[in-house]
C-alpha cells in the first residue's frame, strides 16, 4: 500500500514538474521558431515555417550588437562576484566557526539580517553615488557580493563544522600560520560547498534583472536580462525576437545547472548529513 502511494505521489510530482518547467520552456522554443505574425497569436503550436536562424541574426545584430556587449558584461559581473563570494564567504565562515569571540554574536546577527532584511534601493543608490560607484560595473559587483554573502557564509560555516579540529591543530604544530592553514588545509576540503556556491550564485547573478536595472543604467552597462527591453515597447512587441532573446540567455545557466545538479545537492546537504 505504501509503495503504491509513493508511486502515485512520485508520478504526480513528475507531472507537476513537467507542467511548471517544461511546458513554459517548450512555449519559449516554439515562439522563437516563428515569425512576427505567427508569434503575435501566442498559440502553443508548431510554426508553419521555421525562422529560428533569421530571429537569431536579428537579435544579435539589434542596436549595434548589444547582446554581445551584454554577454561580456554579465560574464565579467558573474565571474568577479562569484570569486569574491567564495573567498570572503569561506574566510568569514572559517573565522566564525573556528575562532569564536565576543564578536561572533554580532557577526551572526548581521549574517541573519542579510537574509531577512530587504534591500533598500534608494539609500543604496545614494551611498554608491557618494562613493563614485553608481553606474559602474565594479559597483554592481560589490552589490552582488553584499546581497549574496549571508547565504554563502551560512553554507561554508555549516560545512566547516564537519571538518575535524585535529587538522587545524596538526597544521599549527607543523608551523602553519593562519593564512597557510586556511588556504592549504581548510580550503581544499571545501570543494563540495565551493561548487555549490559557484553554481547557485552564478545562475542567480547571471539571471539577475533588478540589480542591474537599479544600479547599472546605461547602454554600455547593459546585462543580458536588460536586453529584453529591446523587443518590447508601449505599442509594439516582437514576441518572436523577445523569446529568441530569452532562449539565448536561458541556455547557459540551464546547462550549468543540469551538469552540476548533483554537486549542488551534495554541497547543500553535506553539513546536515555529516553533522
Amino acid at each position: 500500500m505504501r509503495s503504491a502511494r509513493r508511486y502515485w505521489l512520485g508520478g504526480i510530482a513528475i507531472l507537476a514538474s513537467i507542467v511548471v518547467f517544461l511546458v513554459p520552456f517548450a512555449f519559449i522554443v516554439l515562439t522563437a521558431l516563428k515569425d512576427k505574425r505567427e508569434s503575435a497569436t501566442r498559440e502553443f503550436s508548431w510554426p508553419s515555417e521555421i525562422h529560428l536562424w533569421d530571429n537569431l541574426v536579428e537579435v544579435i545584430q539589434t542596436r549595434d550588437y548589444m547582446l554581445l556587449t551584454a554577454l561580456v558584461n554579465s560574464t565579467i559581473l558573474t565571474v568577479a562576484s562569484v570569486t569574491l563570494l567564495v573567498i570572503f564567504g569561506a574566510m568569514v565562515g572559517f573565522v566564525v566557526q573556528r575562532r569564536p569571540s565576543v564578536w561572533t554574536g554580532v557577526v551572526n546577527f548581521f549574517v541573519l539580517a542579510g537574509l531577512i532584511v530587504p534591500p533598500a534601493v534608494v539609500p543604496t543608490i545614494w551611498v554608491m553615488q557618494s562613493m563614485g560607484l553608481f553606474k559602474t560595473l565594479h559597483g554592481l559587483i560589490l552589490i552582488e557580493v553584499a546581497y549574496g554573502l549571508s547565504f554563502t557564509v551560512l553554507l561554508f560555516r555549516a560545512f566547516i563544522a564537519t571538518i575535524p579540529r585535529e587538522l587545524d591543530e596538526a597544521a599549527i604544530i607543523d608551523g602553519a600560520g593562519p593564512m597557510r592553514l586556511f588556504f592549504q588545509v581548510i580550503l581544499p576540503l571545501l570543494k563540495p560547498v565551493v561548487i555549490t556556491v559557484i553554481v547557485v550564485q552564478s545562475v542567480a547573478i547571471f539571471n539577475d534583472f533588478t540589480n542591474p536595472l537599479y544600479y547599472l543604467p546605461g547602454k554600455q552597462n547593459v546585462t543580458v536580462q536588460l536586453t529584453l527591453f529591446n523587443f518590447q515597447g508601449q505599442f509594439n512587441t516582437s514576441l518572436n525576437l523577445l523569446f529568441t532573446n530569452i532562449l539565448l540567455i536561458t541556455i547557459p545557466p540551464l546547462i550549468v545547472f543540469l551538469f552540476f545538479n548533483r554537486q549542488i545537492v551534495a554541497g547543500m546537504t553535506a553539513g546536515a548529513v555529516k553533522g
